[in-house]
């Protein structure tokens, strides 16, 4: 899935796109039916007070007092109708809506977050929020009220056509004569809302994304002082966003001036009609009345549905562009008849002429035939200059990508033969970035393991050197650390992070320079606690600190992709090539 731009998706260009809501909406066939029911009832009642109009007219005069009385009796009980059927449908309808979108946006984040990392290299998560948001708000507006306002004016229509063909066949057909006129400009220019809309959806999309990024990174940019910048980026934005709604509202305008008018003058001139016809006692003054009004009717569905046609041309972007995400193919998929990964879990992991390429980044190897093992129970140290590709070997690791060549293994077993969440139920992470959810610090560190006990929270935490900040944290393990942890420092996000690995207990624990953000004292006490937590475990770690993997069984150093070295600290010391440059430095300025 590209990238969203103006310019690399196709308008919206038929109202087939609503088909897509129809897999939703079928579970609730018997709140639709009752929607219908209702839409008929009060369409069929209001239908009929024309008839009941005429009759009092035209009996006015010669009627007696008990007749007039039946018929103003009637006319309540109509009223009546109307105003039952109007609640229910209001009732049956905007509960559909609602529950119809509530749907729409579980299986949007139900399917987004199962999609690999490779597929948010490609789309903003700003625009996936509004999406979530702003579409379905969209589609909301459409099912819970455009609809059936459509449905009601639509039955308004044909059935106040039908009835005027009855009460006056000649008016009628003038009547008929203008119904190109009116049918052209919606035609026309409502192929002009789709594009507009679309495009107004998609600028909405953008600036919610360039919004969301810049405030998750408003520290950054401050100490930069860019502030400006950044408000004149999503200035430009919001304002693109702005311009596109004005085409559209301009647009939308212009049409409904057109249809209006021209329904109206049409009108008009046919009451001249009629009022002729009258004098000369071609029909009756009640017959007149019974067409006025439905005419009137009529004129009033064809402007409603001039004005519906543009929110439901909108709609339809909505629901393409939430079609878009819900059938997006992901490039990580799990197998159709997946292998059950095999328990108890040994362990052992083993890459086999492993070739690697970012999708964005299709050029650059990120691994070339990269042949490794580790054996169950064995600590491995990845070691090497920045972009060395050691991050890329545990994100294949996770599936969170496809090697382009080669496969990986656990226990024999490739990863693409067996379901993601079967393998990784056995792994641990912990990544450079630790993440910190907008939850209390004991939320954090269960995330590992959610059926954990308080006390087995607490001991993953003593493991981790994470228990003494905690219980200094003015409501302990129970404090709400912030969004993305704001209220903690680098090391202590670090450390919870680590007691969320620790607490999964997981049989392979990967490492991604976890203990890069601690000071010394913390970092030996967790270097402790992981050498006890390894114990039977399988160990990758990443370290750019070379004091921090000496103990490791063996140490592999990369470099462009490619594994160039593998031993122990003093053997590779002693080849004195790559990894013993890196030592001199390192330990030459620690010195």
């Amino acid at each position: 899935m590209a990238r969203s731009s103006n310019t690399d998706r196709a308008p919206s260009r038929k109202m087939g796109a609503l088909r897509a809501l129809v897999p939703f909406l079928r579970p609730y066939r018997w709140m639709v039916a009752g929607v219908l029911f209702a839409l008929v009832s009060t369409a069929g009642a209001s239908l009929t007070l024309p008839i009941a109009t005429r009759r009092v007219v035209d009996a006015f005069g010669t009627s007696t007092e008990q007749l007039l009385d039946d018929y103003f009796l009637a006319f309540l009980g109509i009223a009546a109708l109307l105003a039952v059927g109007t609640g229910a449908r209001y009732y049956l309808v905007t509960r559909l809506g609602e529950r119809v979108v509530a749907d729409i946006r579980r299986a949007l984040f139900d399917r987004v977050t199962g999609m690999s990392p490779a597929f948010f290299e490609n789309i903003m998560t700003g625009e996936v929020i509004s999406r979530l948001t702003t579409d379905t708000t969209l589609i909301l507006s459409v099912i819970g009220s455009s609809v059936s306002i459509a449905l009601r004016n639509l039955l308004m229509l044909i059935g106040g056509l039908v009835l005027m063909v009855f009460t006056a066949p000649k008016l009628t057909g003038l009547v008929l004569l203008l119904v190109p006129a009116v049918v052209v400009p919606i035609v026309v220019m409502g192929r002009r809302l789709r594009v507009y809309g679309r495009d107004n959806q998609e600028w909405i999309a953008k600036s919610s994304g360039n919004a969301a990024e810049m405030l998750q990174s408003s520290a950054t940019v401050q100490a930069f002082t860019q502030e400006g910048a950044v408000r004149a980026r999503f200035s430009d934005l919001n304002e693109r966003a702005f311009a596109s709604a004005r085409k559209r509202i301009a647009t939308r305008a212009i049409m409904t001036m057109i249809v209006i008018f021209l329904v109206f003058a049409g009108v008009v001139g046919v009451l001249w009609v009629g009022a002729r016809d009258v004098r000369a006692e071609g029909m009756t003054t009640g017959e007149l009345v019974q067409f006025v009004i439905y005419s009137v009717l009529v004129a009033g569905a064809v402007g409603a549905l001039s004005e519906i046609w543009g929110e439901l041309q909108r709609a339809a972007g909505a629901t393409e562009r939430l079609s878009e995400l819900l059938q997006a193919e992901d490039t990580v998929i799990d197998p159709a008849d997946p292998v059950a990964m095999s328990r108890p879990v040994r362990g052992q992991i083993s890459f086999e002429h492993v070739d690697f390429r970012y999708p964005q980044r299709p050029t650059q190897a990120a691994l070339e035939d990269m042949v490794l093992t580790v054996n169950p129970g064995e600590t491995v140290a990845l070691v090497g200059p920045s972009g060395a590709g050691k991050t890329t070997v545990l994100q294949l690791l996770m599936r969170f990508y496809d090697p382009q060549g080669g496969r990986i293994c656990i226990d024999g077993v490739a990863l693409t033969d067996m379901a993601r969440a079967d393998f990784r139920r056995d792994v641990a992470l912990v990544p450079q970035d630790p993440v910190i959810f907008a939850a209390s610090a004991r939320d954090n560190i269960r995330f590992g393991r959610p059926e954990a006990t308080d006390a087995e929270v607490e001991d993953a935490a003593r493991a981790a050197a994470a228990h003494d900040f905690l219980t200094a944290l003015p409501d302990e393990y129970d404090t709400w650390v912030g969004e993305r942890g704001v209220m903690l420092s680098g090391g202590q996000k670090q450390r919870i992070a680590i007691a969320r690995a620790i607490l999964r207990d997981a049989k392979i624990l990967l490492l991604d320079e976890a203990t890069s953000a601690l000071d010394a004292e913390s970092e030996a006490a967790v270097q402790q606690a992981m050498e006890r937590l390894a114990a039977g475990r399988t160990v990758i770690v990443i370290a750019h600190r070379l004091a921090t993997v000496k103990k490791a069984d063996r140490i592999v150093v990369m470099e462009q992709g490619r594994i160039v070295a593998q031993g122990t600290h003093e053997s590779l010391i002693a080849e004195g090539a790559l990894y013993a440059r890196l030592a001199r430095l390192q330990f030459n300025t620690d010195s």
